[in-house]
């Protein structure tokens, strides 16, 4: 591993899929399938898409799971369900709570349509202070700040700028792979 620095294993800027703030989740989608389509650096996909303003910065980020969380019923009865692990029910419980809650007001089959329309603003995380790795920096540091985190990427800068992705699950390729040509499973 220490034969590697971030800007070995990152994925440029420019490579991965991204929208302008404003957009729907539809044009998200589009740009996730395209860029999965182009990508071909590994055998790993991309998962997310970066949202940018109008200067081109990187402001947010869109998961697979946010997505999902956009065709996820929301209401007050929602909310409620989600907030009585306060209270010390367990997961299985509240999920439990969840299912029959839907069952009794499933949507109908508009629910994709009515998700595609709304905007990527609403859904994406923006960046927090540990998800920044400098490109220079050692892959040891890249996965210090992976695992404390618990991050599935992280965002690489070059003064200040974002010029890369490194992916978590490039970062486990190389670890897993170094392991390997040192044998350590013999």
């Amino acid at each position: 591993m220490k034969d590697f620095i971030v800007k070995d294993l990152m994925v440029p800027i420019s490579e991965y899929a991204s929208v302008p703030l404003g957009s729907t989740l539809a044009q998200a989608v589009l740009a996730l399938e395209q860029a999965q389509e182009k990508y071909t650096h590994t055998q790993y996909s991309h998962r997310a898409v970066l949202v940018m303003d109008k200067h081109q910065h990187v402001v947010g980020k869109i998961s697979q799971l946010d997505f999902l969380h956009s065709i996820e019923k929301q209401d007050e009865q929602t909310e409620r369900i989600k907030n009585i692990a306060k209270y010390g029910f367990s997961p299985k419980a509240i999920a439990f709570r969840q299912e029959r809650y839907g069952m009794k007001s499933r949507p109908g089959k508009d629910i994709y349509t009515k998700a595609a329309i709304l905007k990527v603003d609403d859904f994406m995380q923006r960046p927090t202070e540990g998800e920044y790795v400098e490109e220079n920096h050692s892959l040891e540091t890249a996965v210090h700040q992976l695992i404390t985190g618990r991050h599935l990427s992280l965002l690489v800068t070059r003064e200040k700028k974002i010029v890369g992705i490194l992916r978590l699950s490039d970062v486990f390729a190389a670890v897993f792979h170094t392991m390997k040509k040192f044998q350590a499973f013999t």
